[in-house]
């Protein structure tokens, strides 16, 4: 009889929970949207509903823990949530201790960035290496790394918050409180704008002349329609990406790089000119590191939380 895991994706837009088996395999799942701003004590009971309706399907089921994927910044040491972006009310919350107390069975507590890239080595585009690095790229910029087989925590646990190095002096505010971040220039969030700001400026563009947002899947689109001013946009996303995994290269010596979140569901567009920029700007020995899209999808920090059960 095969092992079990519950996972749990904690993030600002949805809460996902997961039976998960040991060989990575989703075997039930369910998701609400986060109550984000209502506070931890009604967040956490959107969990303990999501997990208590999956175990409701098979009594018979007695999986040995939960491991729960939750933004950052979070002290995975001591359990304890600092401030974070997307979740309010957070700031200096026992998250461990709590979800322990509402479940009979061990907890894990991980970065989601951290947890994407477990879901990546063990199961997924990873797998079989001992050195990684995984990107997201979303609505901001998060990672996690695998060194020498063993996945890099840090002090407190919260290494990989790899879309707050500086790319661009005196740059543009991030969310976090600093500027030029690659998160500032890189992100989903900060493609769709830099779309919005030039589109008003161009006539021949159809960018925003629909009555329709612009966000990030628009641009894709025009692109793919023959927009002159979404190419070029499309362009400076992937040569922006290109150089910041080439920094991450450069310190990290990965064997492979795996990027996920929604903007790389257009992989296959921005991945031409991230190595274009990979081949001319990293040092000779380290340009035949592959760039690879995530082999589970929008599923790999929840299957990477219930990694952290069977680690």
């Amino acid at each position: 009889m095969q092992q079990i895991a519950i996972g749990v994706d904690l993030g600002g837009t949805q809460v996902r929970a997961a039976l998960v088996g040991e060989a990575g395999n989703l075997l039930a799942q369910a998701s609400e949207p986060t109550d984000a701003m209502a506070g931890p004590e009604r967040v956490l009971s959107q969990i303990s509903h999501l997990v208590e309706g999956l175990l409701e399907t098979d009594r018979s089921l007695q999986p040995l823990g939960v491991g729960v994927s939750t933004p950052g910044p979070v002290d995975t040491t001591t359990g304890i949530a600092s401030d974070i972006p997307t979740l309010a009310g957070f700031d200096g919350f026992p998250l461990r201790a709590e979800l322990q107390r509402r479940f009979d069975l061990p907890v894990s507590l991980e970065n989601d960035g951290i947890s994407a890239a477990i879901g990546e080595w063990r199961y997924g585009a990873g797998k079989g290496c001992d050195d990684l690095i995984y990107i997201t790229v979303s609505t901001g910029i998060g990672g996690g790394i695998v060194s020498g087989g063993r996945v890099l925590r840090g002090r407190k646990g919260m290494a990989g918050h790899v879309g707050h190095m500086a790319i661009v002096l005196d740059g543009e505010a991030c969310p976090c409180g600093s500027r030029g971040c690659f998160e500032a220039y890189a992100s989903g969030t900060a493609f769709a704008r830099r779309a919005r700001l030039v589109a008003a400026g161009d006539a021949q563009t159809k960018l925003g002349k629909n009555g329709k947002p612009i966000d990030s899947r628009g641009v894709f689109l025009a692109g793919r329609e023959g927009d002159a001013l979404a190419n070029r946009l499309i362009d400076e996303e992937a040569e922006l990406l290109g150089r910041g995994i080439t920094n991450l290269i450069h310190i990290l010596s990965p064997e492979i790089v795996v990027i996920g979140g929604g903007l790389a569901n257009e992989f296959d567009r921005l991945h031409p000119r991230i190595r274009d920029c990979i081949s001319r700007t990293a040092m000779p020995a380290f340009r035949d590191v592959p760039v690879v899209h995530a082999g589970l999808g929008q599923n790999s920090g929840l299957i990477g939380a219930a990694a952290l059960v069977f680690l």
